[in-house]
């Protein structure tokens, strides 16, 4: 390439200060905002949709949030990886060999299930789960920081058009730790970098986008519901309590009257007291209870919504509205389990495979794929594929009766593919090549009686035996 273009997918100088410096300011939707996503005169503001941010504001503070992070993490860390052989495009049987090694101890101490962990959790709250190989001596992976990394992109036809020319590509990945400087950082080539992006950024094709960030707003009203049930709670229990008085009562009496009503009846530990009240004052309660206000179908609609974005069933993350109703009979629960795995979990590891295979570099005919048949998640799976496994055997009895090679038989129908069938030539029910004459004149001399004896006499060149002779 002959011009090197920079693109910071995840900085701006913003960005930057705010990975530092809690006064910052960012902006967020036009609007200008200072701190780090907290209240700001009693309200909740919106979270910067950038990693750190995410990783304080939301993974950190939000419980709906960590739980489906939490579930997807522990059920993709499960996979191994492994070999598939491709046979005319379709793939074929999984093995291993001693390169896999790296991906079954990336670091000292590491294993799969370590690497596949920090590849979800930047994924989801990145966007983008980066994993360089390091070629010194010490053949290691290494997990990188998301907003750490730069994509460095090359364009011969037009360098201003950045990520939108034509011939644009990666030609490159920059590290740069602590807000180092991008002159300062550690260039990675393409070839040692594995880029896990799940979820592709529409605003630019080479980086991935958080499955949260389309969520901030669900995450903040969460947060806000919960904090408006905390004041519920430390106002005493009720729904807000208004107190009339006479209009002729001296501000100053009003005043040390409230402060002595706050004492003594407002906090959690004050709930459900006698209100004793005197001098014409009269108490009465403005608004709704918790139970009139419904929380709880209020925020079991936003941890639904955030369940769909996530992809976890409500009822296999364990939310209100996925634990009621029809939604735990064991044909629903399965169907969602299956819809999680099949729907969610298999993409994130065939992507996973595919980003890995970047480093990986297996032989032409090879792809690097996963093995998820010993997940115990999954173990419903396993009588299913006992019943496929059971008409294989049968349709593997047919062919094979009908002449085709034993071996090919089992290729083909493990492969889905009866191209691969090589047939014998023989039709017969036991397979037996015909028999010559010399053959089969060999087998009736086996099986002819003994040409001597009282009892046997020979008839036009055969053996004829006489019943009831005598010496």
């Amino acid at each position: 390439m002959t011009n090197l273009l920079q693109h910071v997918f995840s900085r701006t100088p913003a960005r930057n200060v705010l990975a530092h410096d809690p006064d910052a300011e960012w902006s967020y939707g036009g609007n200008v905002y200072y701190g780090r996503g907290g209240a700001v005169n009693g309200e909740e503001t919106p979270v910067p949709g950038e990693y750190l941010s995410v990783a304080q504001h939301v993974y950190k503070r939000s419980g709906p949030v960590f739980a489906l992070m939490a579930v997807r993490q522990m059920v993709f860390t499960e996979a191994v990886f492994k070999y598939q052989r491709l046979r005319e495009g379709r793939p074929g049987d999984l093995y291993g060999d001693a390169s896999l090694r790296l991906l079954e101890q990336p670091w000292p101490g590491g294993t799969t299930g370590d690497l596949l962990a920090r590849m979800i959790h930047h994924a989801d709250m990145a966007g983008n789960g980066f994993v360089a190989r390091r070629t010194d001596n010490r053949d290691r992976l290494r997990v990188l920081r998301p907003d750490w990394v730069t994509i460095i992109l090359g364009s011969d036809d037009d360098p201003e058009m950045f990520g939108d020319a034509l011939d644009a590509e990666v030609i490159g990945y920059a590290y740069h730790p602590h807000g180092r400087t991008i002159e300062d950082a550690d260039i990675i080539l393409p070839e040692d970098m594995a880029h896990f992006a799940p979820h592709p950024d529409p605003e630019f094709q080479f980086r991935g986008m958080s499955w949260v960030q389309p969520c901030l707003d669900d995450v903040v009203s969460d947060r806000a519901a919960t904090v408006h049930k905390q004041k519920f709670f430390q106002n005493g229990a009720t729904a807000t309590t208004y107190i009339s008085l006479d209009a002729s009562l001296d501000p100053d009496k009003v005043k040390r009257f409230r402060a002595m009503f706050e004492e003594q009846h407002r906090g959690v530990a004050n709930a459900y007291k006698t209100v004793i009240l005197g001098g014409g004052a009269d108490a009465k309660s403005l608004g709704a209870d918790l139970r009139q206000l419904d929380f709880k179908a209020t925020q079991g609609a936003g941890e639904t919504r955030l369940a769909a974005a996530a992809g976890v069933p409500a009822s296999i993350v364990g939310f209100s509205e996925g634990m009621q109703g029809s939604s735990l009979n064991a044909g629903n629960y399965s169907s969602a389990r299956r819809r999680f795995a099949d729907g969610t979990m298999r993409p994130l590891w065939r992507m996973a495979a595919a980003a890995l295979s970047n480093i990986m570099q297996p032989d032409a005919d090879v792809r690097l794929w996963y093995d998820d048949r010993d997940i115990p998640f999954l173990r419903e799976d396993r009588s299913v594929v006992a019943e496929i496994q059971a008409k294989q055997a049968s349709t593997i009895q047919t062919l094979i009766t009908a002449g085709y090679e034993a071996g090919s038989v089992i290729d083909a129908v493990v492969n889905e593919n009866f191209r691969l069938l090589r047939h014998t030539g023989l039709f017969s029910v036991q397979l037996q090549a015909p028999l010559t004459p010399e053959q089969l004149a060999a087998q009736e001399a086996k099986t002819a009686p003994p040409e001597t004896g009282p009892d046997v006499k020979p008839v036009n060149g055969k053996v004829k035996i006489k019943i009831g002779a005598q010496a």
